[in-house]
């Protein structure tokens, strides 16, 4: 066992995640790489600090490039906003560090872009941060269809709904400013990131978004809203089969709406996030009278449950969905190879992205461009 340097840029919601995934994923895997929370940065020297002693940082400093060439630190974890990613990552790669990018990866593609070909170049482990298809109900669906229990899959439907943006009295705030932070950008890559880890990747697709809220109360008045508020896509699957994917924040009601649905010649899955511990199952081979959905609660025969519990149906949280993530990348680096997601497959979320875009402006059907590299098989 050895132990590696982790720095950490950004000490809000999620930089707090990531450093009790960090703190606990040793002790939750007994994993061959044994974090040491060396440096975090944040805005603010006094902002830094203050995490520095929440979190159980050995240090803080208020300048990420101080943390991204640190001789202490060996790998950097970016949990800042977006348009901060690429010259983060790139300053972290050229500094012989490995690299955790939290979703979405940069400002869209032409950023993204940029950055898986830093990462190649580097020849450092990278990963893009998607944590809820690392729920063990999640990975146990991707195992029934990889096995070809359910049969040939002929359709999906997948959603990616909440409802913090439904009331339209809501002041304004960074989240109704600028694309980057709208619907599209914010909620639709984890859903898009489910539909290819079940189904392989989106040949094409025709969108409608729009924003349903176009003010917003401010202390100066109404305000203009500059983003989406929701988003729907069809889209033809590489394999052939169908697929809509819905995209909001203003679905009144729903908190944590990321489900999906899917369809095959032998059977089919339902999965809602609101729900996480459970899996839906129907299977045609049943007898007649007793076919019919099986709810199916994960236990420790299921991926990655028995590292946090004993007991099936006690269930496993959001929290450690971030600790998965965070064995993921430490075992990455032991083996010195890429782990999905890797960068490439960051970007190919933003390509979806943008042709959901492109097929908006047109009215029409779009291709997804292909991707090169090294992405690794979902």
């Amino acid at each position: 066992m050895s132990d590696i340097g982790i720095g950490i840029v950004g000490g809000g919601y999620m930089g707090k995640a990531h450093a009790v995934a960090m703190s606990a994923v040793a002790a939750v895997f007994d994993t061959a790489l044994r974090p040491r929370l060396e440096i975090i940065a944040t805005t603010t020297k006094a902002g830094a600090a203050e995490k520095a002693r929440q979190f159980g940082f050995a240090r803080a400093t208020d300048d990420w490039r101080q943390l991204v060439t640190d001789t202490k630190v060996d790998a950097v974890v970016i949990a800042s906003p977006q348009d901060t990613h690429k010259a983060i990552a790139l300053a972290a790669f050229a500094a012989g560090k490995h690299v955790f990018c939290e979703k979405p990866l940069g400002l869209g593609s032409t950023d993204s872009q940029i950055m898986v070909e830093a990462a190649q170049r580097s020849g450092l482990v990278h990963m893009t941060g998607f944590n809820y298809i690392r729920t063990p109900a999640s990975q146990l669906a991707r195992q029934i269809i990889a096995a070809g229990e359910i049969g040939r899959i002929t359709w999906f439907r997948g959603e990616h709904t909440e409802d913090f943006c439904a009331d339209p009295l809501q002041p304004a705030s960074w989240r109704t400013r600028g694309r980057p932070n709208g619907n599209m950008g914010d909620l639709a890559p984890h859903i898009i990131n489910a539909a290819v880890a079940l189904m392989g990747p989106v040949r094409s697709l025709c969108a409608e978004i729009e924003t349903v809220h176009r003010t917003r109360p401010s202390a100066s008045g109404p305000e203009a809203v500059t983003n989406d508020d929701q988003g729907q896509l069809m889209c033809r699957f590489a394999s052939g089969a169908m697929g809509h994917l819905f995209i909001s924040r203003v679905a009144t009601g729903r908190k944590m709406g990321y489900a999906y649905e899917i369809f095959g010649t032998g059977g089919a899955i339902r999965f809602d996030q609101e729900d996480q511990n459970a899996l839906w199952l129907y299977r045609t081979g049943d007898p007649s009278g007793r076919q019919g959905f099986t709810k199916i609660l994960t236990g420790p025969e299921h991926p990655d449950y028995k590292a946090f519990c004993l007991g099936p149906g006690h269930g496993t949280g959001y929290q450690d969905q971030i600790i998965i993530e965070a064995r993921d990348f430490l075992a990455a680096i032991a083996a010195g190879k890429p782990a999905w997601p890797t960068f490439a497959d960051g970007h190919m979320v933003n390509q979806v992205i943008d042709a959901a875009w492109a097929s908006q402006d047109r009215r029409g059907w779009v291709d997804v461009e292909p991707i090169e590299g090294d992405r690794e098989p979902a």
